[in-house]
């Protein structure tokens, strides 16, 4: 199955099967969905493809993915050690596509917060969710989007009142192993009202070393003065396809604070869109990524400035081992009105081996002469100088090497306010380097 025709095909007849449930303007948002799915297909093309010209989208794109009509069974301990979790904080679980209400704590949250499901006719359907949903995803020009859109037969949705303050949600998406290869297609909405704060925690997992594919779509939108707090964890099967987009509109005066993390995945894409779009709002994005045996992790990150005075902070670190491949594409673009903006980058990669490669590229596009900006990017091995000290001092090389690796990691790690969750990360990537007394592992956990 090579063709676009074929690829269509296949998702089109998944389409057809699906049950006819839910508001009737979801199911007209679907089928554009779908119809643009068949204008757009997958952009495997490596021609004139400036987006994806370093990720090869033959093998995802040539594979067969199933639909789960029905979910695997996830029980509450194989969860928890798949996945972050405090008993302070709001859930929603999705396994293989499906809604899990036994491991999800959704409804209203106090302090005009509501957290719920996009297909609840008789709730968030009826309150504005409708109005909004697409609003950021352009399903006209990325096919990956058109088709999310056409599976949106549920998703995630948060919705602070103004002036309103969430507690912790965490957004939970499990894929299980099947007969066969499967898809499924995330989709969340986070409104944040105007003065209102937000923490957002995304995780996806996969259990055993399934093939799968997760194509996930999540549109956040802060409303004048509202804070958002966002993190995103990439933890799937090793054979695993991720893409996900994540496009981010910005009011006046709005603070938008995003970390990823990513282990995990065969070919993995992590796209973020934040679009600066009023004076005084400002975002601080960061990410942390390790690969190993012979991954593709490709991170590509837009900032637009589109108004005066708005801020932006991009910090990506990686580490690469054994012949794994990387991608880094940081565009900050500040376009002409952005006057006295200030736009910051850096990505810096740590490679444990010969066989590792990383292709970076920050860029920064100016079209205002009144602002402030820097870029950089490097690309190195561990130094033989601090191996060398620390050997001095007694300590062996493998640990010296270890300790400099997770100290490397932890500048990004200690940046997680959340403490459950950086407790967490600091366990899920320290386990995972080399030497560190196991294999590479999964949520801590032997992949063997």
């Amino acid at each position: 199955m090579t063709s676009k025709t074929s690829t269509y095909d296949l998702y089109a007849k998944q389409f057809d099967r699906l049950p006819s449930t839910g508001p009737e303007w979801l199911s007209a948002f679907r089928q554009r969905g779908i119809d643009s799915f068949s204008m757009l297909g997958f952009p495997t093309s490596r021609k004139d493809n400036e987006r994806w010209k370093y990720t090869n989208l033959g093998p995802l794109a040539n594979a067969a993915f199933g639909y789960a009509e029905r979910p695997g069974t996830v029980d509450a301990g194989l969860l928890k050690a798949l996945a972050p979790s405090s008993d302070d904080w709001v859930q929603l679980v999705f396994v293989d596509g499906h809604y899990a209400p036994e491991h999800s704590t959704n409804g209203h949250a106090g302090n005009g917060v509501v957290v719920g499901r996009i297909g609840d006719t008789d709730g968030l359907s009826l309150n504005g969710v409708g109005e909004r949903l697409g609003s950021l995803a352009s399903l006209e020009s990325d096919g990956f989007t058109a088709l999310n859109t056409a599976f949106a037969t549920d998703g995630a949705v948060v919705k602070v009142s103004p002036g309103g303050s969430a507690p912790t949600v965490q957004l939970v998406y499990v894929t299980t192993e099947h007969g066969e290869a499967i898809a499924t297609h995330p989709r969340a909405l986070v409104i944040a009202g105007e003065g209102s704060e937000c923490t957002v925690v995304e995780s996806y997992v996969g259990v055993g070393e399934s093939t799968y594919f997760t194509n996930s779509v999540s549109e956040i939108i802060l409303e004048d003065g509202a804070q958002v707090e966002h993190y995103r964890l990439m933890m799937d099967s090793p054979n695993a396809f991720h893409i996900g987009s994540t496009p981010v509109r910005m009011a006046e005066d709005s603070t938008f604070n995003s970390l990823s993390f990513a282990r995990g995945g065969r070919v993995a894409r992590n796209g973020l869109h934040v679009m600066l779009d009023a004076p005084g709002s400002k975002c601080v994005v960061g990410g942390l990524y390790f690969t190993y045996g012979t991954q593709h992790i490709d991170n590509h990150i837009v900032i637009d400035h589109l108004k005066p005075q708005t801020g932006s902070d991009l910090y990506f670190k990686g580490i690469l081992d054994d012949r794994s491949r990387a991608v880094f594409s940081g565009g900050v673009i500040v376009h002409p009105n952005a006057q006295k903006s200030e736009a910051y980058q850096k990505d810096q990669n740590l490679l444990l081996s010969e066989g590792a490669r990383i292709n970076t590229k920050p860029m920064l596009e100016i079209y205002a002469d009144d602002i402030q900006a820097t870029h950089g990017a490097t690309a190195g091995a561990v130094a033989d100088e601090a191996i060398f000290y620390m050997r001095s001092r007694g300590i062996d090389e493998n640990t010296a090497r270890d300790l400099l690796v997770h100290g490397f990691a932890k500048e990004i790690i200690d940046r997680v306010s959340l403490e459950p969750l950086r407790e967490y990360l600091d366990g899920l990537f320290a386990d995972g380097l080399p030497g560190a007394g196991a294999k590479h592992s999964e949520g801590g956990k032997s992949r063997g």
